[in-house]
């Protein structure tokens, strides 16, 4: 019996960690994505409200390469309430290929979430949409701390077709950036 329950558990395991890099149905992750254009410095527009971004303002992501072939994520953002920068460093690998924008990444250890890019300005790598393993994880990035109402409202429309409340979005003050 005590076999059988771990079995059982460590098949549970995997299922889950399995699930945390999968997507949203409606969500597809763009093809064509180049990692060498997608590096450096993204600023925070819009997400859904989770707990490890709280509050945060002026939130940024900067992307880099890692010595082992993963990309190296930092992410930072101003707490007003603790008067204080919060900063977090992760790790993201490819799930499929290189050129599709479906990356894992990780800051917590062996656990890895999706990171989706279902939407991008290839022409010129200014902005993209991104979704984590389900629809609790949304964010519109930006290489400048201001985007145009038109790509926001675009953002918009496409999440909600996709099945994100949209309604629930918070706009991230990037005054100070």
């Amino acid at each position: 019996m005590k076999n059988l329950s771990l079995k059982a558990g460590l098949l549970l395991s995997i299922v889950l960690l399995a699930s945390c890099t999968g997507m949203p149905k409606q969500v597809t992750p763009v093809d064509q994505f180049e990692l060498q254009r997608y590096l450096g410095t993204w600023y925070e527009i819009a997400r859904l409200d989770h707990s490890f971004e709280r509050g945060l303002t002026q939130v940024s992501a900067e992307y880099s390469l890692r010595s082992d072939g993963g990309v190296k994520v930092i992410n930072r953002g101003y707490s007003e309430e603790k008067g204080a920068w919060q900063q977090a460093e992760g790790k993201a690998y490819f799930v499929e290929s290189s050129d599709q924008g479906y990356l894992k990444v990780s800051f917590f250890g062996p656990f890895y979430g999706a990171y989706v890019v279902f939407e991008l300005d290839k022409a010129h790598y200014q902005y993209a949409f991104i979704s984590g393993p389900n629809h609790n994880y949304l964010w519109l990035l930006s290489r400048t701390p201001t985007l145009s109402t038109d790509i926001r409202e675009r953002f918009i429309q496409a999440a909600k077709a996709r099945g994100f409340n949209t309604n629930e979005l918070i706009f991230v003050d990037q005054a100070n950036q």
